[in-house]
C-alpha cells in the first residue's frame, strides 16, 4: 500500500478533492487515506464523532443539488477512476461525549462513580484526559451484541459511501475477538475490504496481538528511529510474519518533518526513501511533498492553512514509489538485517525477499547535513547468492557497480541496489 493521507479539514469540501487525487496518482500512490468524515460533537474534533451516520458539514457543499452522501460518493468515484482506492478512519474506541449515544445506550460506555468515563493517556507522568470523548465499554458492556451490531452498521455505511478500507484508530484498545469477528463478517459480504491497525503508542507485544486479529497491515514506528538503536528491527521481526507494516516520515499526529529538520531537503528525501523501502507499506500526509511547516490539527485546520510550497518533492517521491512498485522485495516484510560497517554514520541494510529470489542492499548516509565516505572491496559479498547488483536508486544512480566501490555520499543520500535471482535455484 502506497498511501496518501488527504487530511479533510485542509482539503475542504469533498467537491474540491480531485486535484489532490490527481497529484497523489501522479506520484504513484495507489491508496488515499481520509481522516474521519462523520459529524463531530461540540469540540469539533474529527475524532470526536457525535453522529456516525451523518457527514461532517465542513466536508460538503450546502448549496449543492446533491445530498452530502451523494457528494462524497461522487468524489470517491473520481478517485476510483484515477486508480485510487480510498480508506477512512474507523473510530469505534470512543465517541463524542455529547453524542446521543451516551443517553440512548448508557450501558455501552465505561462508567466511573456513576458517570460516563473519558479516555485518557499518560504523558511525562501526567494523566491527560480527553473531556470531549466517551469510552465505549468493549470488555464489560451488558449489551455486547447490541454494541457490536452498531459497529457493523457503521462499517457498512462507510463501505456503501464508496470507501474500500479502514485505518482502525487505536485498534489495540479494542479486544482482538471483536476485531476478529468484525473483519470476518464484513469480508463475508464485502470480501475485498482492507483493515489496517493504528498501533502507535503500544508495545511490540500489543502490536503483535492486534495484528493477529486479522488485520491486513499495522503501522510501525520507523519515523522515530535514529538509524542506530536495535529496537526497530526487534519490533519489525516480532510482527512481520503476522502482518505487513506501514512506515511514514510524518503523520497528522506529528510535527511536520520539514519544520523538525529546519528545512533540510536532504533529510526529507532520506526519510521518505527509508520509509518507502523499509516496510511493505508507506504513507505521507498531504503537504509533505511541498515541505509544509504548519502542523495539522484535528479541530482548527482549515483550507486557508494551505501553504505556499517550500520545496517540490513530487518528482522524487514518484521515482521512489516507482522503485517500490518495480521490485517485489520492497512490497513485503522480509528478512532484513543491519550489517556492521566501520563508519557509524552509514547505514548498510540487507533485505532478502521471502516470496521471490530478489535481494536488496540499501547504503544510506544517516547524516543529512554532511558527506560521509563509504568503501567496500566488493559489494556482491553483501549478497548471499553473489548475484550481480543493479543500482536502482531514485537519484544519482550509477550505470555500473565498480570494484572496489568507493563513494563520498552526499548528505542523506542513499544507494538502492537490487538483484533478481529468479534464474537461481532456492
Amino acid at each position: 500500500m502506497l498511501i496518501y493521507n488527504l487530511f479533510p479539514l485542509l482539503a475542504g469540501p469533498c467537491g474540491n478533492w480531485e486535484p489532490h487525487f490527481e497529484r497523489a496518482a501522479d506520484m504513484g500512490f495507489d491508496w488515499l487515506f481520509v481522516n474521519p468524515v462523520q459529524k463531530p460533537g461540540s469540540s469539533g474534533s474529527l475524532y470526536s464523532i457525535a453522529d456516525y451516520f451523518q457527514l461532517n458539514p465542513l466536508l460538503t457543499d450546502p448549496n449543492s443539488k446533491l445530498s452530502p452522501e451523494q457528494q462524497l460518493q461522487t468524489a470517491l468515484a473520481t478517485a476510483d477512476k484515477l486508480g485510487l482506492k480510498v480508506m477512512v478512519d474507523l473510530v469505534i474506541n470512543h465517541c463524542a461525549f455529547d453524542s446521543d449515544l451516551t443517553r440512548q445506550h448508557r450501558e455501552w460506555f465505561v462508567q466511573e462513580n456513576g458517570n460516563i468515563a473519558h479516555p485518557f493517556c499518560m504523558e511525562d507522568g501526567h494523566k491527560v484526559v480527553w473531556g470531549d470523548l466517551a469510552r465505549f465499554n468493549h470488555q464489560h458492556t451488558s449489551d455486547p451484541e447490541g454494541l457490536y451490531r452498531y459497529f457493523y452498521k457503521i462499517v457498512e455505511y462507510l463501505l456503501q459511501l464508496g470507501f474500500k478500507g479502514f485505518r482502525c484508530d487505536a485498534a489495540y484498545q479494542i479486544p482482538g475477538h471483536l476485531w476478529n469477528r468484525l473483519i470476518h463478517e464484513i469480508r463475508q459480504k464485502y470480501p475485498d475490504t482492507v483493515f489496517t491497525a493504528e498501533t502507535l503508542g503500544c508495545t511490540a507485544d500489543q502490536t503483535k496481538q492486534t495484528a493477529q486479529a486479522g488485520f491486513d497491515y499495522v503501522f510501525n514506528s520507523s519515523k522515530w528511529w535514529d538509524f542506530h538503536g536495535a529496537w526497530l528491527m526487534e519490533q519489525y521481526h516480532l510482527v512481520r510474519e503476522i502482518a505487513p507494516s506501514i512506515s511514514f516520515p510524518e503523520s497528522h499526529d506529528t510535527e511536520r518533518l520539514f519544520q523538525e529538520v529546519n528545512g533540510n531537503v536532504a533529510a526529507m528525501k532520506q526519510r521518505y526513501l527509508f520509509s518507502a523501502l523499509f516496510s511493505a507499506g508507506v504513507m505521507i500526509p498531504v503537504g509533505f511533498e511541498y515541505g509544509f511547516r504548519r502542523r495539522l490539527h484535528v479541530v482548527n485546520t482549515r483550507p486557508s492553512d494551505w501553504e505556499q510550497p517550500n520545496v517540490d518533492l513530487c518528482d522524487f517521491i514518484a521515482r521512489v514509489n516507482a522503485v517500490k512498485r518495480q521490485y517485489k522485495i520492497f512490497q513485503e516484510e522480509c528478512p532484513t538485517n543491519v550489517l556492521p560497517y566501520q563508519n557509524p554514520n552509514v547505514l548498510v541494510m540487507w533485505k532478502a525477499s521471502a516470496k521471490t529470489h530478489e535481494e536488496a542492499l540499501i547504503i544510506l548516509n544517516k547524516d543529512p547535513w554532511n558527506h560521509q565516505y563509504f568503501y567496500a572491496e566488493n559489494l556482491s559479498t553483501y549478497i548471499q547468492a553473489g548475484a550481480p547488483l543493479a543500482d536502482v536508486s531514485p537519484e544519482y544512480a550509477l550505470e555500473y557497480i565498480p570494484r572496489p566501490f568507493s563513494y563520498d555520499l552526499r548528505p542523506g543520500q542513499a544507494f538502492v541496489l537490487a538483484t533478481s535471482r529468479d534464474h537461481l535455484p532456492r
